[in-house]
């Protein structure tokens, strides 16, 4: 099946401070989200599972167009996150569609990172907006990297459409001072610690 693509939306925020002191580096967050064609809108379908396969290209383009906003060094790219926001005429489940090829792509492009990409999802009107959590790529439990980004595509999602959402990061929070593992400090290679 082939993806409709109404249109396509990018962010870049660069946080110098947040009432603190002025970093001399600033955090970069990137987002990219496409407002698609849900095939399955209006009714319930059963076997829904193939349309990961055909969301794939979708996901490595979004990734690749994050990595070049941010420098296109992977090697300074040290966070991300996914979601989606469903229109009203489709269900959670087809949100939950993009996890694979919305978060293994960016995984790969990043060198196989092996955290789990967090991720938010749900049925919105047009409009809607969605928090999409960022964790740190290499380890979950990287206290510093735990930080979400507000987004919204304007005049989206219409009824038949879901709005896949990518987000890529530079940096920790810009304050980050509450402890915990450090990045500096991941060992296991497990995605977690």
């Amino acid at each position: 099946m082939s993806i409709e693509v109404r249109k396509k939306l990018y962010m870049l925020e660069e946080i110098w401070h947040e009432g603190g002191p002025v970093s001399d580096q600033p955090t970069l967050i990137a987002a990219a989200a496409a407002v698609i064609h849900n095939p399955f809108a209006g009714r319930y379908v059963e076997d829904i599972q193939d349309f990961m396969d055909d969301l794939k290209p979708l996901g490595m383009e979004l990734s690749h167009s994050l990595k070049q906003s941010l420098g296109d060094d992977a090697a300074r790219i040290d966070g991300f996150g996914k979601g989606a926001i469903v229109g009203s005429g489709g269900e959670l489940e087809h949100g939950a569609l993009w996890h694979v090829p919305g978060g293994y792509a960016m995984r790969e492009l990043l060198g196989d990172s092996k955290a789990i990409v967090p991720s938010n999802k749900k049925v919105g009107a047009v409009g809607a907006s969605i928090d999409i959590p960022i964790t740190h790529c290499d380890a979950s439990y990287v206290r510093s990297h735990f930080n979400s980004f507000e987004i919204n595509v304007p005049g989206a999602p219409q009824k038949d459409e879901i709005v896949v959402i990518l987000l890529m990061s530079c940096g920790p929070r810009i304050h980050a001072r509450v402890g915990g593992l450090q990045a500096n400090e991941i060992k296991a290679g497990d995605g977690l610690r």
